[in-house]
């Protein structure tokens, strides 16, 4: 799970709103990405940064800098967490955000319409790693699912 939240330059891999990235930079903090967004939604581009990058702590931050939506000083911060999820090891994934209430709408419009792209992002990032786990599973038998 780490792996692919970590993937800056790849956001796609699990974002299902995202369909391309470019990215300027080495992947440490202060690196910047222009990302594509699938049609459907009210934008096309989005201007990113790494605003953090802690692989012990598994913690990944990202600030939007710019583009054609409406968030407007958005950043979010994503922890991973190693968990026992019913007698399973599995993996607990919190993001947080802050980000402006455009004009003409309400702080729950808002607030609603965010937390549906990021259960969207996280409900793909369980099934690719799911995919990734199961996969990769060169014996034969179900592995272990981290989510």
């Amino acid at each position: 799970v780490w792996s692919l939240v970590r993937s800056f330059d790849q956001p796609q891999k699990y974002k299902p709103f995202i369909s391309e990235c470019t990215s300027r930079g080495d992947f440490k903090v202060g690196t910047v990405r222009e990302v594509n967004v699938r049609s459907g939604l009210p934008a096309t581009t989005s201007t990113e940064r790494l605003e953090l990058l802690d692989d012990e702590h598994r913690i990944f931050g990202v600030r939007i800098m710019g583009g054609d939506h409406r968030l407007r000083n958005y950043s979010s911060t994503i922890t991973v967490h190693p968990e026992t999820i019913e007698g399973r090891p599995g993996t607990l994934v919190i993001e947080s955000f802050v980000v402006d209430v455009p004009d003409g709408n309400t702080t729950e419009e808002t607030y609603y319409f965010v937390q549906y792209l990021i259960n969207c992002n996280h409900n793909c990032l369980a099934d690719v790693s799911e995919k990734i786990a199961l996969h990769t599973n060169s014996s034969g038998q179900t592995n272990s699912v981290e989510w």
